[in-house]
């Protein structure tokens, strides 16, 4: 176990580069296995997730490596020519939520899988009862039975789908499911995230005709065959968001640099409403502090393009140290606030009634030893540690491995004093 030291108070400046968005990496590698060949992913952070999702792609036959490349990541090589095996056991599958995106491809390609249930962090139910749904109404047989998905797509067909809710998952799973069907399945109501549209990029780079992604429908035409290709994936929205609040709380002028701008609207407009400035460009931001932020007032998660959930617990940092009283609502997920104790423990003034999170904002907050709850909720702890009075220390910093890599080397360059240490438990000895 590892934990982040930090103490607080330093000012963040500089330049930092976003890395490659891990919500995008990860239905790309379960898309890599439809592809009968070898393909180059371009610039691949090594996020514990990632790296979780290639031993998935391993134990499947499939060869993963990383290979030295033209940016400042190295490119991860994959080679799904000799996939055989059908199954994604449980000791694979509880270490990362889109394992789940495996049981689209595998179906796709080989029509039989076995699929154990996700695993991730726990921010709440997350069911998976859309993903089957629409792959059921495709013509696949399916069974949940002892911890585990097993399916049989013979009977396979391609049509219309109509997706309950804007599932981002869901959506990714037709769509990698109805690539090599024969004739054209239409997706209504897709998720319409960003990633959503780079999954569709990287599939039809690879020889798929699909249209549609971030519009109301997506049509997939299907084809015989997938080829091999390089593809870069757009920059992580979520990573450059955290570095915006970073910005905003603590920051003088802080330039993120390989952004999409337009990605992070909703978390600008919010941004625009405390004392920072903001000036977006097409591929970087620059975000000025100007003293203690005013309250952003109201933020309520939403699926894209409202405000993103993975990026409310963060929020709270924000709002914890702001002058005046914030609102957070959370829609999509029931568990997501664990980190409100943590915070709690800092030394911020949170209160929740009826579904709604009030936040009076405090000048200061003292430093704490707190506990990651998640991989978002474990950022905000950390954010929160950069303004805090004294030392915080982060533990359980393995679950913020999943969707930051070398966190704090990118904070640390931008003046943060913060240090990865060895988590050492406290044994009470008070009888």
């Amino acid at each position: 176990m590892e934990s982040f030291y930090i103490v607080g108070g330093n000012k963040l400046e500089g330049e930092v580069e976003i890395d490659s968005a891990k919500n995008s990496l990860l239905p790309i590698l379960a898309g890599s296995i439809l592809i009968d060949g070898e393909i180059v992913i371009e610039n691949v952070p090594k996020y514990s997730d990632v790296l979780a999702m290639c031993k998935i792609l391993e134990h499947l036959g499939a060869k993963t490596k990383f290979i030295k490349g033209k940016f400042k990541n190295e490119d991860l090589y994959v080679d799904c020519r000799d996939i055989s095996n059908c199954d994604v056991p449980n000791e694979l599958s509880c270490k990362v939520r889109s394992s789940i995106f495996t049981l689209g491809s595998i179906l796709g390609r080989k029509e039989i899988a076995k699929v154990a249930f996700p695993g991730g962090c726990d921010i709440g139910l997350r069911p998976i009862d859309i993903h089957i749904s629409a792959l059921k109404h495709l013509g696949c047989k399916i069974v949940d039975k002892n911890g585990y998905i097993y399916a049989n797509a013979s009977k396979k067909r391609s049509q219309d789908v109509m997706l309950s809710f804007p599932s981002v998952g869901a959506t990714e799973n037709v769509m990698m499911f109805a690539v090599l069907n024969d004739g054209e399945t239409r997706i209504f109501n897709p998720a319409r995230e960003p990633e959503i549209v780079d999954l569709q990029n990287f599939l039809n780079c690879a020889g798929a005709d699909i249209k549609g992604a971030g519009s109301n429908v997506i049509v997939i035409n299907g084809v015989k065959k997938l080829h091999s290709c390089t593809y870069r994936p757009i920059s992580d929205r979520i990573e450059a968001g955290t570095f915006l609040i970073a910005g905003a709380m603590c920051g003088r002028e802080l330039v993120l640099k390989n952004v999409i701008s337009k990605h992070n609207q909703e978390l600008i407009s919010k941004l625009l409403k405390t004392t920072c400035k903001i000036e977006a460009y097409d591929d970087n931001i620059i975000i000025k502090g100007n003293g203690r932020p005013q309250s952003f007032g109201e933020v309520e998660t939403a699926v894209y393009p409202g405000f993103p959930t993975d990026l409310q617990a963060q929020m709270f940092a924000l709002a914890s140290i702001s002058e005046g009283y914030s609102l957070i609502i959370e829609t999509l997920f029931e568990s997501r606030y664990k980190h409100i104790g943590e915070l709690i423990k800092m030394g911020c003034d949170i209160k929740f009634k009826n579904g709604v999170c009030i936040i009076n904002g405090k000048e200061k907050i003292h430093g704490a030893e707190v506990d990651t709850p998640d991989l978002r909720g474990g950022a905000s702890l950390v954010l929160a540690g950069l303004v805090a009075e004294g030392y915080t220390t982060v533990n359980n910093i393995q679950l913020i491995d999943r969707g930051y890599y070398k966190f704090e080397d990118k904070l640390s360059l931008l003046g943060a004093d913060i240090k990865r240490i060895k988590y050492e438990k406290k044994v009470d000895n008070c009888n």
